[in-house]
């Protein structure tokens, strides 16, 4: 397994263990670094803190694409795995499209329902056609 896919695969971890205790991220964060064997990929920090400072904006286009599916009513899985898909899309420079999508489904595949990965890709698809057209704060 590639470095950041495994990397993708630990920031999913801290951001979905955050999600059902109902903690701060940044907090799973630093609990899970604590207590890994080892130093952490400096990706997934890179992953959980992008999202954590953006989770406002990108909750805002998930609602508004996610075909009528509330966030709430996502399994925690995809939510968390949409949310590090949008994060790369429009915030990390050095990830082509192709790759965040692909990647992103690859774990649902993995992780999720048996309709998870269509989901995924169709949400995460439908943000990348109109990221040029979005205004981000950096």
């Amino acid at each position: 397994m590639a470095a950041r896919t495994k990397a993708r695969k630990r920031a999913l971890d801290v951001l979905f263990q955050a999600d059902l205790r109902e903690v701060d991220p940044l907090v799973a964060l630093d609990e899970f670094e604590a207590q890994s064997d080892g130093p952490m990929n400096p990706y997934t920090r890179e992953l959980v803190v992008g999202v954590t400072t953006q989770k406002t904006r990108i909750d805002d286009l998930l609602a508004t694409y996610s075909a009528d599916w509330p966030l709430q009513r996502m399994p925690a899985v995809d939510r968390n795995l949409l949310r590090i898909g949008v994060w790369e899309l429009l915030w990390a420079d050095d990830v082509p499209s192709g790759v965040a999508i692909s990647e992103a489904v690859a774990l649902s595949k993995d992780l999720s329902t048996d309709r998870s990965p269509g989901f995924v890709n169709g949400v995460l698809g439908q943000i990348d056609d109109i990221k040029d057209h979005l205004v981000l704060e950096p």
